[in-house]
């Protein structure tokens, strides 16, 4: 039982901690408090804050390339295709270790 007790007052203390605790953190007034707040004038700021900025706001506006035509993406592609079906085709006909980890030609692979 003194053991039940002694769990229970320790627990309420730790309750009674963090909301105090909480109060501080999210700006809680306590009633005697709030009065003498409410009764003091709001102060103005002795200057004005600047104008915010971001950092878009400061950098050149970006130099924009020409689209690449479906064409030549398109031949790059073309051409990714044949070499890897060739890798593909050159591990078939003799298949070893290095030639399965071997790179590829295509400048596409990453």
């Amino acid at each position: 039982m003194v053991m039940f007790l002694m769990v229970l007052c320790l627990s309420m203390f730790g309750l009674a901690v963090t909301c105090l605790a909480f109060a501080a953190a999210t700006g809680g007034i306590p009633s005697g408090v709030q009065d003498r707040v409410e009764a003091q004038p709001a102060r103005k700021p002795a200057h004005a804050l600047p104008k915010p900025r971001f950092f878009v706001d400061e950098l050149p506006a970006p130099v924009t390339q020409p689209p690449v035509p479906l064409e030549v993406l398109l031949a790059q592609i073309e051409r990714h295709v044949r070499l890897e079906q060739a890798a593909a085709e050159s591990f078939l006909v003799s298949p070893t270790p290095q030639s399965l980890h071997s790179r590829t030609m295509s400048p596409l692979v990453h």
